[in-house]
């Protein structure tokens, strides 16, 4: 199985997504304050290596490349725009349900904070395809 991290970077908090490209699923994604990084991406490294780091090239991110050096080969992607996609990919994974199916997406606002679906949509945008994410998602720091 092969392991690819994802980092939507940011000051106070990151998006986090540990995925296997290869059966093109998410692992796990998380929403994560930026002190608890490191230790969470330790945590999922040593449970099975990544293979590489795919960093979106914004807010921080070279301060992240350089603490991840170490773990793991370090690819910055172009991020941008990808918050406002990533409202878009959130309600293609969890559609609106009740009324609210009836609401034009556009005017929807996901209900969560949305860095772990940026860092999705960053990966996306590398391996230039997309993954299923069937698990519940943590998105509160």
């Amino acid at each position: 199985m092969s392991r690819l991290l994802a980092v939507d970077p940011g000051k106070n908090k990151c998006g986090l997504l540990n995925s296997d490209p290869e059966k093109g699923i998410v692992i796990e994604g998380r929403v994560v304050a930026s002190n608890d990084v490191f230790d969470l991406v330790i945590s999922w490294h040593e449970k099975q290596a990544f293979q590489g780091i795919i960093l979106g090239n914004g807010t921080s991110s070279s301060y992240w490349k350089q603490k991840f050096k170490d773990i793991s080969a370090v690819y910055l992607v172009e991020e941008y725009g990808s918050t406002l996609r990533a409202r878009n990919r959130y309600w293609e994974i969890w559609p609106p349900t009740s009324f609210l199916r009836f609401v034009p997406r556009g005017l929807l606002i996901p209900p969560v904070d949305l860095d772990a679906i940026a860092a999705l949509v960053i990966l996306e945008d590398y391996l230039k395809k997309k993954l299923v994410w069937n698990g519940p998602p943590v998105f509160k720091t």
